[in-house]
């Protein structure tokens, strides 16, 4: 990790410094550090490092253990399904929401996520893709007109990343993921409400079937079946 520059928004850059080391698994996953260790490497002192791990414990991404230190939290297959599931929920509905809303700029923002998403594909650039996309989702949900929403999604996507997940290049291509973007852009932009909503839901539950099937051990590409879920995904509104 690198050292924060105080000048700058303290609080913010922590927790953006933290965050990136818990994902990028620079702070490895199921070990224990203490405040005054992430406070020294960081170059600050602990009471803004100490907020900025509580706000990482309410997203899943570390625990407190009583004088012991943090522990770095791994992401289980169930925490994936429950993250899926309430995303499912939330999105979907929100999809539908924004699409009928058309908060003025809202296309051209979202156009440009597209188009960074595009251009990052291809470079085969993931890191920069990954980014894009989650501006795009992060800008629908918004745009549903409930923040909070927004903001909670945002921070279920952190519990994905703890895991060390992508399907990238092990079940399908940035290109694939991009054609699922485009499409739930293009029916955005034609004011299909209803179709939008179905495509996000189409879109998130492609990703969890892939990515849960993958981190099971299930052979996509050899065409060998999906493992049983505990969710039946069918039962999700869309």
């Amino acid at each position: 990790m690198r050292q924060i520059d105080t000048d700058r928004n303290l609080a913010k850059e922590i927790f953006d410094e933290l965050r990136g080391a818990i994902v990028s698994g620079e702070l490895t996953p199921g070990a224990l550090y203490s405040v005054h260790d992430l406070a020294a490497r960081l170059g600050v002192s602990r009471t803004p490092v100490r907020e900025a791990l509580i706000q990482l414990s309410e997203r899943g991404m570390v625990r407190f253990e009583r004088n012991r230190g943090i522990r770095i939290l791994q992401t289980s297959l169930h925490d994936l399904e429950e993250v899926f599931a309430i995303r499912l929920l939330l999105e979907v509905p929100a999809t539908f929401r924004a699409t009928t809303q058309r908060p003025p700029g809202w296309l051209d923002e979202l156009a440009g996520h597209l188009d960074a998403m595009r251009t990052a594909a291809g470079k085969h650039d993931e890191a920069t893709f990954m980014a894009a996309d989650r501006r795009f989702h992060e800008a629908i949900n918004a745009a549903s007109g409930n923040l909070r929403l927004a903001h909670y999604i945002d921070s279920l996507r952190d519990m994905v990343l703890v895991r060390g997940n992508s399907t990238v290049d092990r079940s399908r291509t940035l290109a694939d993921i991009l054609t699922e973007h485009e499409t739930i852009f293009e029916l955005i932009e034609s004011g299909k409400a209803h179709e939008a909503a179905a495509s996000m839901r189409a879109h998130l539950l492609h990703t969890a079937r892939l990515l849960l099937g993958q981190e099971a051990g299930a052979d996509l590409q050899g065409g060998e079946p999906l493992p049983e879920l505990s969710l039946d995904w069918t039962k999700f509104p869309g």
